[in-house]
């Protein structure tokens, strides 16, 4: 018997890679019969009016994005996700991979499940990725995922 596994967290960013690790951790959850814990990070809308201010975020973009993404990612669950498996969806503005770290502390959660985008050269080195974060700074373990998958077609009832 493996490790007993109640709580996994899924980062999805509404990007192909993060749709077809999503379509990978719900079947996961089915198997372990663990929650799943959708999240989406926000990045704060920044505007420099002018450098000598600074940056300055604006509060009433950052809330209108807030309940766009809770539209966004509570359709993609239902869509996505078979009523058999538990899921909560959660909201966070900040840096992608300090929400997701924080998150999965918060909530004590025995798996996160990210997909990597596979970027490579120049880019990979001026950004990391978001996933590399995860894994060096989680509490707990790390499923990373890139395409394709093994053993897993997502192309089958993949919404175009």
């Amino acid at each position: 018997m493996g490790p007993d596994i109640h709580k996994i967290l899924v980062p999805i960013d509404f990007s192909d890679y993060s749709k077809s690790a999503l379509k990978y951790a719900v079947n996961f959850c089915k198997n372990c019969k663990a929650e799943m814990i959708l999240i989406y990070v926000v990045e704060p809308v920044i505007y420099p009016p002018d450098f000598s201010m600074g940056q300055i975020a604006i509060p009433s973009v950052n809330a209108e994005w807030d309940e766009r993404a809770r539209q966004e990612l509570d359709k993609l669950a239902k869509e996505e996700i078979p009523s058999n498996v538990p899921v909560k969806t959660i909201i966070k503005t900040g840096k992608p991979f300090v929400e997701i770290v924080e998150t999965a502390s918060e909530l004590d959660v025995d798996l996160i499940i990210i997909a990597t985008h596979g970027r490579s050269g120049v880019e990979h080195i001026l950004f990391g990725s978001t996933a590399e974060k995860v894994v060096r700074k989680a509490p707990c373990p790390v499923l990373t995922l890139r395409e394709p998958i093994k053993g897993f077609n997502y192309k089958d009832g993949m919404k175009k």
